[in-house]
């Protein structure tokens, strides 16, 4: 595991570039991450004031524990190279590039932040969205090393599939959730799963995003500050979960120490593969706890 990876991304909520009170209300949100939005959440007679104001905040210093990622307009926009350009000398914690959908434009954007004198420290975040970058997924995410963090984009996924938006989600968002984590997984990276649309639907925020951490997701973006709280919740270890995992390692040590050569907890067989979860799971937990 990875500083990256270890990094605690359960709540990652979008916020409008081009509205000054959110941003400014971001200040007080536990979430931890923000997109600092520029492309679906701003008009286009907005973008340059909302390019403004998201260098503003990130140069602000005001944002706490909070990661901060500035999501640019898409390759080939109008807006696109000012929006990297203004964002890497902002230096925000990540620059999340929407409709990314190859290797070799992972590469082509490594490069645009190196060529424009991005920090170090921003590292570059990619939305898979459509059916090519489904289809491309396994190289998008293993193009590059400074490629950290993998955004499901599930409303794009369902609209360009034309599908249909249904409770627990249709086959085709399903598949394209599970082919992507397992890509993003083979390169060791991070995955962020995809919006509930429905911000009045709690109950259904709440099963989605339980869904989203039995697959396997680092964490869920969000479209309301409502969903922080529960999406903190579901995407963390319980106390139950960390003081099991605490035990569970204890007791291996314990029966590999006297020489045991099966160890079982709570009656049941375990492997050094258990053993490596429940570290994952107390590592994480150190990570939440020291944001």
């Amino acid at each position: 595991m990875t500083e990256q990876t270890l990094r605690a991304r359960r709540s990652v909520l979008y916020m409008p570039g081009a509205n000054e009170r959110a941003l400014e209300k971001a200040k007080t949100i536990d979430a931890d991450a923000l997109i600092l939005d520029l492309e679906d959440s701003v008009a286009p007679d907005s973008k340059e004031t909302g390019r403004a104001n998201v260098v503003a905040a990130v140069r602000s210093g005001e944002y706490g524990h909070r990661e901060l990622a500035i999501r640019v307009n898409s390759i080939g926009t109008e807006w696109h190279d000012d929006d990297v350009q203004a964002a890497c000398a902002a230096g925000p914690d990540a620059i999340l590039v929407p409709k990314v959908e190859s290797a070799e434009q992972v590469l082509q954007l490594v490069a645009a932040l190196e060529s424009h004198g991005a920090p170090e420290h921003t590292q570059l975040w990619a939305m898979i969205e459509t059916p090519r970058a489904l289809l491309h997924a396994e190289e998008i995410a293993a193009a590059h090393e400074r490629l950290t963090v993998i955004v499901m984009g599930t409303n794009d996924v369902v609209n360009e599939t034309f599908g249909l938006h249904v409770p627990g989600r249709n086959a085709t968002v399903l598949t394209s959730l599970a082919w992507t984590l397992l890509a993003v997984r083979s390169a060791g990276k991070v995955i962020i799963d995809g919006v509930y649309n429905a911000v009045k639907d709690p109950e259904g925020f709440e099963a989605e995003a339980r869904q989203g951490r039995e697959m396997g997701f680092d964490g869920k973006t969000l479209i309301h500050p409502s969903q922080v709280e529960p999406a903190n919740v579901a995407f963390a270890p319980s106390a139950a979960d960390v003081e099991k995992a605490q035990e569970l390692i204890e007791t291996f040590e314990q029966a590999k120490a006297s020489g045991q050569g099966v160890v079982t907890f709570q009656g049941k067989m375990v492997e050094e593969l258990h053993v490596r979860d429940a570290r994952r799971i107390l590592a994480f937990h150190s990570a939440i706890q020291s944001r």
